[in-house]
């Protein structure tokens, strides 16, 4: 297979990794020269990942122990990772550092020394209380600002002040004022503020599935869906933009990061799409369009279904079923455009003679594929926990690994593996940490409560008004920050208003998921298009213009699933769950076809609108609805086949030689 064209995941250049630095905060860390140094980093980053591996198997301490030094672990990290500010000195550790770090395992040497006096006082702090506790919330931030960028930390702090001078305000956001060391007491001890369940769920799930994805890695997993995808869809129309889009989704399931898989995959994705003829806007938006929907996408989601299991109190596997087929929709639309842009443009793929064949890959890599279907069968038919689930995954992922020579982990690799892990996580922990700053005092404010309540006054109590107030609160919070507190925020802030107007839990978290996450292609902070054009030379906003289109299925079908959840194959037969999958996937196919404009030819701008209005019919459950949009597509398809044959007939034949 040496000599075939292969989805490689390569080093990144110079270029390429300016471009991931410049839009992925976590990606600006230090390379120390000192090996003392880095033996040190690699230690504790292990000593971490360890630590999570032993607590899912024999138990976590007392939850406000635990959580307390998975934090404190991070931010000890975080501070000798990643200096403060973009120009700082990578190769050295400062003094200041080290002192950050020992007051981060401060915070909670505490907690563990004192534990029961600080269940006594309960809500009465004392003096040590307060200074460990402004200490824990200036470290969060601080951290949270290295990694993440200024947006969480001052959204953060703004919530503080809230907190503080709420009761100056006027209107439906005045609430009686707190003092800075109540707010400060109900974020340090108590399991409501940073060590609530965002740091809860990261401490536990969120990890594990980060260290199960650093071990697949390491296996070889990436390079096999690369190929996998490349000897599937390689060859056909368009071939090396359907091969980023099911590349980038599997990857973006397991990893969640979009703006890193847009660089890692597309530094090899990008550059091939434009060489078979694909302009440098649309190949940029297809890798960007296709690596945010991987946090959508089962079985994993980017590990936000964990999240959202623990905070609405029910099975992951629940969740898992019923964001499938609006996953399935978002990527069968962009394959949809892809073809079409395409086929319209006369592109081809890549030769069958230079791609890897499907057997080859199989035999090579196709073991790999035991641990996903363990992980899965473990997560729902098994009874198991998650945490446990989890655990058990990554060692077989271990010794799957070792049944053939090409994927086989040493011991430096279960090494390495560990210490990638618990650096990718650090991330999302101090997200999840600084969350529980606005978190916090949002609970304790009653902020949640209001802001539900403004959106469902400013609604004047219509549905499809508040979903779209709903959804631009959600972009707009998602703007600049990761999946998962983005996550966390909409859930608190905008889903409740939501569940005021009689919409079921689950229905009205994966409509404020779906939004935050969709940020990431939504102009004007479009992270991962953005990421996206750097890689293609195009233009940023143009790339996330068209990335929107392209994933014009994922702003379309959280409206429909609230309106008939149907389409999450909740509460419906099989009969009933054959006749949406397949009214579905047709309208979602005639929806890109509106899009792009292009069905056996050019259709005007009249035959899209209405074949538009005709695909969001058919794919609305429900039977009249379903009719009237069948007949529109039968009829405009018809027209375009007809249109197609006369242009055809018109062009004079090809001189012959």
């Amino acid at each position: 297979m040496t000599d075939k064209t292969k989805l490689e995941q390569p080093e990144l250049n110079e270029e390429q990794q300016q471009v991931l630095e410049k839009y992925d905060n976590e990606s600006r860390f230090r390379k120390f020269d000192n090996r003392i140094v880095a033996l040190i980093v690699t230690i504790l980053a292990v000593g971490l990942s360890l630590y999570h591996l032993y607590t899912s198997y024999f138990g976590t301490p007392v939850t406000l122990q635990h959580r307390s030094l998975h934090v404190a672990a991070v931010l000890a990290l975080i501070f000798v990772l990643y200096p403060p500010f973009k120009k700082s000195n990578r190769s050295k550790l400062p003094w200041y550092d080290v002192l950050f770090t020992l007051m981060a395992f401060s915070t909670t040497v505490y907690i563990f020394s004192d534990y029961l006096g600080i269940v006594q006082r309960g809500g009465l702090p004392n003096t040590l209380d307060l200074v460990f506790g402004v200490m824990l919330v200036v470290l969060v931030l601080e951290a949270a600002r290295r990694v993440t960028g200024w947006a969480l930390p001052l959204l953060a702090a703004l919530f503080f002040l809230y907190g503080l001078f709420g009761r100056e305000m006027s209107g439906i956001f005045r609430h009686r004022g707190y003092e800075w060391h109540e707010i400060v007491n109900f974020l340090y001890v108590t399991t409501e503020g940073i060590y609530g369940t965002a740091i809860g769920v990261s401490a536990t799930y969120i990890f594990l599935f980060i260290l199960f994805g650093a071990f697949l890695g390491k296996s070889g997993m990436g390079q096999f869906f690369n190929d996998l995808a490349m000897a599937i869809a390689g060859q056909t129309k368009g071939g090396p933009a359907k091969v980023s889009v099911i590349a980038s989704g599997f990857l973006g399931s397991i990893n969640g990061a979009a703006v890193a898989n847009v660089v890692t995959t597309g530094a090899f994705t990008i550059p091939l799409m434009k060489k078979i003829g694909y302009k440098k806007n649309f190949a940029g938006a297809v890798e960007a369009s296709a690596s945010v929907g991987g946090q959508i996408l089962p079985p994993i989601m980017g590990a936000a279904a964990f999240i959202m299991a623990e905070i609405l109190g029910m099975p992951y596997s629940q969740i898992a079923l019923a964001a499938l087929l609006p996953a399935l929709l978002f990527y069968i639309g962009i394959i949809t455009q892809i073809h079409l842009r395409a086929s319209k443009e006369g592109l081809k793929g890549i030769p069958r003679a230079d791609l890897p064949r499907i057997k080859e890959v199989m035999k090579e890599r196709g073991h790999l594929l035991i641990p996903l279907l363990f992980l899965m069968y473990m997560l729902f038919f098994s009874g198991k926990t998650i945490i446990f689930s989890a655990f058990l995954t990554i060692l077989v992922t271990i010794a799957v690994a070792m049944m053939r020579k090409t994927t086989r982990m040493s011991l430096r690799d279960i090494i390495d593996a560990l210490e990638t892990g618990a650096r990718t996580a650090v991330g999302v922990a101090i997200a999840c940490a600084a969350v529980g700053v606005i978190v916090g005092v949002a609970t304790l404010t009653g902020f949640g409560l209001k802001l539900a309540n403004a959106i469902v006054t400013l609604g004047g109590e219509s549905l499809m008004l508040t979903l779209l107030f709903t959804m631009v609160a959600c972009i707009v919070l998602g703007m600049g920050l990761p999946s998962i507190p983005t996550y966390i925020i909409t859930a608190t802030m905008a889903a409740p208003a939501l569940v005021q107007l009689g919409i079921e839990p689950l229905v009205a978290h994966l409509f404020v998921f779906y939004f935050g996450i969709f940020a990431n292609i939504t102009p004007p902070v479009a992270l991962a298009a953005f990421a996206a054009a750097g890689i293609s030379g195009g233009q940023e906003m143009r790339t996330g213009f068209m990335s929107m289109k392209l994933a014009i299925a994922g702003f379309i079908v959280p409206f429909l699933f609230v309106y008939n959840d149907s389409l999450l194959l909740t509460n419906t037969t099989l009969t009933e769950g054959i006749l949406v999958v397949a009214t579905s996937v047709a309208g979602v196919v005639m929806l890109g076809t509106a899009a792009e404009g292009y069905f056996f030819t050019h259709m005007n701008p009249i035959y899209r609108i209405v074949l538009f209005v005709g695909a969001l019919l058919f794919m609305n459950p429900n039977v009249f609805q379903d009719l009237i949009g069948l007949a529109i597509i039968v009829v405009i398809v018809a027209l375009q086949w007809i249109k197609a044959k006369k242009t055809n007939q018109a062009e004079p034949p090809s001189a012959t030689v």
